[in-house]
């Protein structure tokens, strides 16, 4: 049974070079997503449509994939956050909604896919992903996570005094915490799956801001295309280096 359960399982087991993987897959997000709509000016309507329309390809042939194939995989986690970038920045800035109203609605968003996702399958297990319709409400789910963490990114960045680098302490702080209270405590280890899942996000978000954005705002100035060329070759590289994935989930 476990051996089937590795085969056939579409997720990969959630270790350390997991949540490694997906702070650089989510800072990547944020450096090419303001590249597409800021550097290479395509705006973020435009830049959004071309990213959800990525998205849309690579989560059909993820789904459409019988067992995880760690690429197709972080590709996809990686679209997530790159149209999560613009559709964020679309609605604070474009519409203006602004920070604290965009970032209500993408809870309502996220909670209403969760919510969705329990009535419909029965629970949000986040370790054993194999069913086509699991796999919809996974990604969308996700999707909504990485939208809501670069609003909430944004938010403590742009209109408190904690700058990128403080705001980047906080979110790393609050990750500590959960994993202490992983360790130290019986709460739902669904619960603390996805509320580390959406931190990471906000990490991502002020440390590729922190990247780019012009040194008199708090930045290091660097280039949003060669940063991210740089964080697509360091995931890349643990991609291949890290062990062989099993498709099993403690």
């Amino acid at each position: 049974m476990a051996s089937t359960k590795r085969l056939v399982s579409k997720v990969p087991e959630i270790t350390l070079i997991f949540w490694v993987i997906k702070i650089i897959a989510t800072t990547l997000g944020e450096t090419a997503g303001d590249a597409a709509s800021m550097s290479l000016d395509l705006g973020y309507a435009l830049s959004s449509i071309l990213f959800f329309a990525v998205f849309v390809a690579l989560v059909c042939a993820q789904i459409k994939a019988k067992t995880y194939h760690r690429f197709l995989y972080w590709g996809v986690i990686v679209a997530t956050t790159t149209v999560g970038t613009t559709m964020a920045d679309f609605a604070d800035r474009s519409l203006g909604i602004g920070y604290v109203g965009g970032s209500l609605a993408l809870l309502i968003c996220l909670c209403s896919a969760l919510y969705a996702w329990k009535t419909t399958i029965g629970n949000i297990s986040f370790n054993h992903i194999t069913k086509p319709k699991v796999e919809i409400f996974y990604w969308l789910t996700i999707l909504f996570s990485n939208t809501l963490g670069t609003a909430l990114g944004d938010f403590f960045a742009d209109t408190s005094d904690f700058g990128y680098g403080g705001s980047a302490v906080l979110f790393s702080a609050i990750l500590v915490i959960l994993v202490a209270v992983y360790y130290f405590t019986k709460m739902s280890r669904t619960f603390i799956f996805w509320a580390a899942f959406v931190l990471t996000r906000p990490l991502g978000a002020v440390l590729g801001d922190l990247l780019t954005k012009p040194i008199d705002h708090g930045g290091f100035d660097l280039s949003r295309i060669m940063s991210s060329v740089f964080l697509a070759g360091l995931m890349l590289t643990l991609l291949v280096l890290s062990p062989r994935p099993t498709g099993r989930n403690r």
